[in-house]
């Protein structure tokens, strides 16, 4: 998966650090595109363009937290960067909670796979 981008580098940071991924030892701050592999999931490039990103992505991330709970993983990726958009969460824990990475790509956080079970038993 590919996304076009301000700073390749910075924003490859980012989400190595939401998919508990790692940036390629080949890109450097500065450099024109970096690559992140995640133990689980997607190859991301990130490619430097000169275009700012300019209205609401068409296809977007929802990431379901497999060690913690939907709150603690919200709360993780703002301490990494992120910025909430939007809170679709419900009293009764369904829901969802909609952030932006550093450059506003939109994502969002849906309950774990434990809350879920919790939730029907």
């Amino acid at each position: 998966m590919t996304f076009d981008c301000s700073d390749a580098y910075a924003l490859a940071t980012f989400w190595a650090g939401v998919l508990e991924g790692r940036v390629s030892e080949e890109d450097f701050p500065g450099d024109p595109e970096a690559l992140v592999t995640t133990p689980e999931g997607p190859t991301l490039l990130f490619v430097t363009v000169p275009e700012k990103k300019g209205v609401k992505n068409r296809v977007h991330f929802d990431l379901q937290p497999q060690d913690r709970s939907r709150d603690e993983e919200v709360e993780r990726v703002v301490a990494l960067g992120a910025t909430l958009v939007g809170d679709h969460r419900l009293p009764d824990g369904r829901g969802w909670v909609t952030l932006a990475d550093p450059e506003g790509n939109e994502f969002c956080v849906e309950r774990s796979s434990g809350e879920r079970a919790a939730a029907t038993s």
